[in-house]
């Protein structure tokens, strides 16, 4: 309810005047780039119409002009934007890439390479997800983050994000089994597949989408041993070299997680760019290609939303109130 509220104040005329007006303060300035980070689109219209936006109003990059400008080879126009989807979620394919391609725009994926073609892995927060969706147990629900009421459509969504977190914090092992044991006591069956297969993977790089590694199995970087997280992003990497062929070596942190060892890791490994979740703007003449700044935009994300996201002030403004769309 709350976040309904905040998508119709971001659509009133006099936010979208004052968003006008911060437009009109942000940098001009070459070479200051901001990727925004897709995952799933639940609204098809909505996506358009900020595709339309981009196209109206920036310089849509890609991941390779990207990878030259950081290397000093060229200069990016202003507003420069890089749009990225992360997970290889399906609805890309069917809802995201027939708009994308309508305006000859390039994007990234990035993939954990253990999911595609394995009906045996599902991610564990749609799993959790489908889990409060579809139990018809009303029961309050006894957690480690406390006693979760399950009564209303409200609380199990409540109880979702209370337990997402909470998950988030466990070693990536236990956070599995923690997960599994949940939807066993809510006496749900596991969800569909959302993953694009390989043949999929192989027909969208074919028609120009630049794939990128994003670990195999899926892990919070902070949350595994040194050693498995190197092993996760050169496994990955090599994945796709093995079922797509040439592949740029880009990485994108798992929920933009990371520790500076691992960081090391990935430079190590020889990747050019490494991404995280961190919102901003990067600046090309000092960003740290390893800890490359990405702007989330969430699935029920609105135009007006965009335009914020792509404000050099939202960073700010979030601190104010948070933007929706998350």
């Amino acid at each position: 309810m709350k976040n309904e509220i905040f998508k119709a104040a971001f659509q009133k005329p006099t936010f979208l005047k004052l968003t006008s007006l911060l437009e009109s303060f942000d940098s001009q300035r070459p070479n200051q780039v901001r990727v925004l980070t897709y995952h799933q689109i639940e609204d098809a219209h909505a996506f358009e119409q900020q595709m339309d936006f981009l196209a109206q109003n920036c310089y849509v990059a890609s991941m390779i002009e990207l990878i030259d400008a950081c290397q000093g080879h060229s200069i990016l126009p202003p507003k420069s934007v890089v749009i990225t989807f992360d997970d290889a979620y399906r609805n890309f394919e069917e809802c995201a890439w027939p708009i994308l391609k309508s305006h000859s725009f390039s994007t990234s994926m990035f993939v954990p390479t253990a999911f595609p073609g394995n009906k045996e892995r599902i991610f564990w927060w749609d799993k959790l997800d489908y889990a409060f969706y579809q139990t018809r147990n009303c029961d309050p629900l006894q957690t480690p983050v406390g006693r979760l009421p399950l009564g209303t459509g409200d609380q199990r969504k409540h109880a979702f994000k209370r337990l997402r977190k909470y998950v988030k914090s466990l070693q990536h092992s236990q956070a599995l089994v923690f997960v599994d044991q949940i939807c066993e006591r809510l006496n749900c069956a596991l969800p569909p597949p959302k993953v694009l297969s390989w043949d999929d993977l192989r027909h969208l790089a074919r028609e120009g989408v630049t794939l990128g590694a994003h670990t195999q199995t899926h892990p919070l970087m902070n949350r595994i041993s040194i050693q498995e997280a190197c092993d996760e992003v050169v496994g990955s990497l090599k994945d796709l070299q093995r079922e797509i062929g040439i592949t740029y070596p880009i990485f994108a942190y798992p929920d933009g997680q990371y520790t500076k060892e691992v960081v090391q890791g990935v430079k190590d490994a020889g990747f050019y760019l490494a991404f995280t979740t961190q919102r901003g703007t990067n600046n090309l003449s000092n960003a740290d290609h390893f800890r490359m700044r990405r702007n989330n935009i969430g699935r029920q994300a609105t135009q007006p939303i965009l335009r914020t996201r792509l404000l050099q002030a939202s960073v700010y403004l979030d601190h104010f109130r948070p933007i929706p769309g998350d």
